[in-house]
């Protein structure tokens, strides 16, 4: 089961070089697995339902893409379990003056249908049929594992701290960065919920700052690892997007982005976690050659060394860096 939709990418997709943001590639990933996953749902009898996107797989950023290429993006329905879909993804960049295809992008989603009539109700998967058993072994497998994580990761909901007035260059607090949005209609699903495309992207914009800031330079995604969505954002909440630097190295530098909403319409000024995510960002030069990154300068008393040697600032509550 596949599904492809092309999409030319124009100068508000793109930073002031030229660039595609991660962003918008994100945004377009999610919008394919949205459709396939939500049609695949519906081919049964029952209550019609819209599928919303609970995690994704490590994204891979492999090429750049630039003002005027098209962007084209594949989704394949690989595994479903009862209650849920994955969803793998490919972006080829075309450029349609010379003809040239690259492959810019993959990423692994999972999708969970609700009810149209009510959004608290789960609805059964149609199953696919499996090429042999073994490919449908493998697909359990990264079932429970993405689901075992899911699990650990709500219970990780560490208060981002704020900046200090005027930090030192190069620091954490130097570069950490905010945005502060109120969810209108048009970003939101028929269930008056804000897509995960749009907070991916909200989520990218962030971090891009912050390695913009850090590096001075331009800067690109270079992957995205999993993204959890542990509840739901309502249409009127405010959101707040949080970024911070949690490793450099050389070449690149790791983001941890975080997203927290509170409720207005609702009277409900309580504030939770909503989404969680590290991305990774390479700095380049005019030439879209990379450069190194500014050493990060970490306090020593507020920091802490897990047992890989990275030095981890404010106590992070996850770490893994490729």
């Amino acid at each position: 089961i596949t599904f492809q939709m092309s999409l030319i990418m124009r100068p508000d997709d793109a930073n002031i070089v030229g660039n595609v943001h991660g962003g918008t590639i994100l945004k377009m990933i999610e919008e394919a697995g949205y459709i396939i996953s939500t049609r695949h749902c519906n081919t049964q009898n029952g209550d019609r339902c819209l599928a919303a996107l609970v995690r994704v797989e490590k994204t891979e950023f492999l090429s750049p893409v630039f003002i005027g290429e098209v962007a084209h993006v594949t989704a394949e329905i690989t595994f479903t379990s009862k209650h849920s879909l994955e969803v793998h993804i490919k972006v080829m960049a075309e450029n349609i003056i010379t003809g040239a295809k690259k492959m810019a992008s993959r990423a692994v989603l999972w999708y969970v249908p609700f009810s149209l009539q009510n959004v608290e109700k789960i609805m059964e998967v149609p199953p696919i049929e499996y090429s042999s058993a073994e490919q449908e072994e493998e697909g359990k497998k990264r079932y429970e594992a993405q689901k075992m994580e899911r699990l650990e990761t709500k219970m990780l909901t560490e208060e981002i701290v704020s900046s200090p007035p005027n930090p030192e260059q190069h620091t954490v607090a130097f570069s950490q960065s905010s945005l502060i949005q109120l969810v209108g209609p048009s970003e939101c699903t028929l269930h008056d919920y804000i897509s995960g495309g749009v907070t991916m992207k909200l989520m990218d914009e962030v971090a891009g700052i912050v390695a913009a800031r850090h590096c001075k330079t331009n800067i690109v995604t270079a992957s995205v690892d999993a993204v959890n969505f542990q509840k739901k954002i309502k249409k009127g909440s405010v959101v707040t997007v949080t970024g911070r630097l949690t490793f450099v190295s050389n070449k690149s530098m790791e983001i941890e982005v975080v997203v927290d909403a509170t409720s207005l319409l609702e009277g409900e000024k309580i504030k939770y976690r909503a989404v969680s995510a590290y991305f990774t960002y390479i700095s380049l030069d005019r030439d879209n050659k990379p450069l190194p990154v500014p050493t990060l300068k970490v306090d020593i008393s507020e920091a802490k060394r897990e047992n890989t040697g990275r030095w981890q600032y404010p106590c992070i509550f996850r770490h893994q860096f490729p």
